[in-house]
């Protein structure tokens, strides 16, 4: 039997769920490169929430915190990836994966690009700018500090540029994010 403490909770955690499922799933899909896995890792991370909601809730910024644990669950799940893909291929061929055609849409072209940048760079790239979010709202959801935040985009978007092959990698991310619905989409 639930006590009045235990209801109120419930809801609040539902209108928590409502509020950012769709957001903490987008910011999964980005980091893993993965639209099937992103909602398994939304489910999961929020999942783990409620079963810390009474710490969550009491947190300064209970967004911020959901979305280090995505960010954490994507990069286990990213390293748990790698060690499988090199298990691999002890056993197959690695075979060199190019694009053939060279009028590819710029959304595989950045997600690509994203894909190949380290975790921390990538993480940084989209939420500063898929996400929009600024720099101390991205230190407090990886858990780095703001210098950090600040070198690592730096370099990510610096490789960007190197990947792409442009100046304006930049507004290629902002171009794609916004044509695929996944910056400034999300709720405060």
């Amino acid at each position: 039997m639930g006590t009045v403490v235990d209801d109120a909770a419930s809801v609040e955690f539902h209108a928590f769920f409502e509020r950012h499922y769709a957001e903490l799933s987008r910011l999964a899909h980005l980091l893993t490169g993965e639209p099937d896995t992103a909602d398994d890792l939304a489910a999961d991370a929020l999942l783990a929430l409620w079963h810390r909601w009474d710490r969550v809730r009491a947190a300064d910024h209970p967004a911020a915190y959901a979305r280090g644990v995505v960010a954490n669950l994507a990069r286990t799940r990213i390293r748990s990836a790698v060690r499988e893909r090199r298990r691999i291929t002890l056993f197959w061929s690695q075979r060199e994966e190019k694009t053939e055609n060279p009028d590819v849409a710029g959304v595989v072209d950045v997600r690509e690009a994203l894909r190949r940048l380290p975790f921390r760079k990538r993480a940084c790239v989209v939420l500063r700018h898929a996400f929009d979010l600024s720099e101390k709202d991205t230190a407090l959801a990886l858990g780095i500090s703001v210098g950090t935040v600040k070198s690592q985009t730096s370099k990510g978007m610096a490789e960007l540029q190197r990947l792409l092959g442009t100046q304006k990698a930049t507004q290629k991310v902002h171009a794609v994010m916004a044509r695929t619905g996944e910056t400034r989409g999300r709720n405060r």
